[in-house]
């Protein structure tokens, strides 16, 4: 049985970009799915497809039971989302914003009012409650677009990379908000380039390149896929990292990833303890002059390096980055659409 938010087959293409190439999700009820991939993957369009705002090429997707192009209304009343950009009204106050979303989804303007302030509250907001959105800073405009997601208590949410330009303090409060919603039955989409919150808050990742899934499991299973464990080294001179990257190839257990600007290196390592010593021998035998050496576990940002042959945060190819961007959904409407 499809799960709270089911796609099969998704194709979407711009001109000569193909956004989407045949994408399929299954998010179970009461889970959280990380949405992750560079820039220009496909994410934010896949977000545009399952919310409605665009119209897949060939495909289909359901989402709280509903196909998204028979019945977008009555799937939109189900949602709710966040997109990449804070889309608030900058002459309304704070206030005003979250009770106009309120009254778009029919509650009385008593509970309207009632519920902007519980958010205000909750996201830290209410001293600056009634001022005008355009006096906001760029984090507490996201604040406010991410407590109007919230007005209703819906029961599939979707958010599109929601804590960029958050500080720590702030994520970690959005992160608290997020378990609440799950534990209490929300099913949520979540798209990010924090790969530490996929690997906080999702139960398990999808992770899209060109417009594919490539891969998916739980956190623990895409770090798997890498090989275990791998050693690190920060060489402390940049005209050894050719020496440095030599003697790891030959010993380590895979291929060896440099990070120039940082002067890291890493690489597979199926030895463990064996491996790292081997290595520290070698580079004390050349002379070679170390910050840093260790043994630790895979990163998700590991996986996408050995997945898609690069960071989360690389540029998209030209042209690509214009196919992935977003917007909120309008309200919901008030009437069914037609049958």
């Amino acid at each position: 049985m499809p799960g709270a938010i089911y796609a099969e087959g998704l194709v979407k293409t711009f001109g000569t970009v193909r956004a989407l190439d045949g994408v399929d999700i299954d998010v179970p009820e009461g889970t959280v799915l990380g949405l992750l991939g560079p820039n220009g993957a496909g994410k934010t369009t896949t977000v545009r497809v399952l919310t409605t705002l665009m119209r897949p090429d060939s495909g289909r997707a359901e989402v709280a039971g509903l196909d998204v192009l028979e019945h977008p209304n009555a799937v939109r009343r189900s949602i709710g989302l966040s997109g990449q950009f804070a889309a608030v009204d900058e002459y309304l106050t704070g206030r005003e914003n979250l009770e106009m979303v309120g009254r778009l989804y029919q509650l009385s303007g008593r509970d309207a009012k009632r519920r902007a302030a519980e958010l205000l509250e909750r996201f830290n907001l209410a001293d600056a409650a009634d001022r005008t959105a355009k006096t906001y800073s760029g984090g507490m405009r996201r604040r406010l677009d991410l407590a109007a997601a919230l007005v209703v208590s819906p029961p599939v949410m979707f958010m599109d990379e929601p804590t960029t330009g958050l500080d720590p303090r702030n994520r970690q409060q959005l992160w608290d908000v997020i378990k609440e919603l799950v534990a209490g039955g929300t099913t949520l989409l979540l798209t990010t380039q924090y790969l530490e919150e996929a690997d906080h808050l999702a139960d398990s990742i999808a992770v899209v390149d060109h417009g594919k899934v490539i891969a998916r499991g739980t956190s623990d299973e895409l770090k798997t896929r890498t090989g275990g464990d791998v050693v690190e080294v920060v060489v402390q001179d940049r005209q050894h990292l050719a020496a440095t990257e030599e003697i790891m190839r030959r010993l380590g257990d895979g291929d060896t990833v440099l990070v120039e600007h940082t002067r890291k290196l890493t690489v597979p390592a199926a030895g463990g303890a064996k491996l790292l010593a081997e290595i520290i021998r070698e580079l004390d035998g050349r002379g070679i002059e170390i910050d840093d050496i260790g043994l630790r576990r895979p990163t998700l940002d590991d996986v996408f390096i050995s997945l898609t042959g690069h960071a989360a945060e690389d540029e998209p190819p030209p042209g690509a980055g214009r196919a992935d961007s977003t917007a909120r959904s309008a309200a919901p409407a008030k009437h069914e659409e037609n049958q």
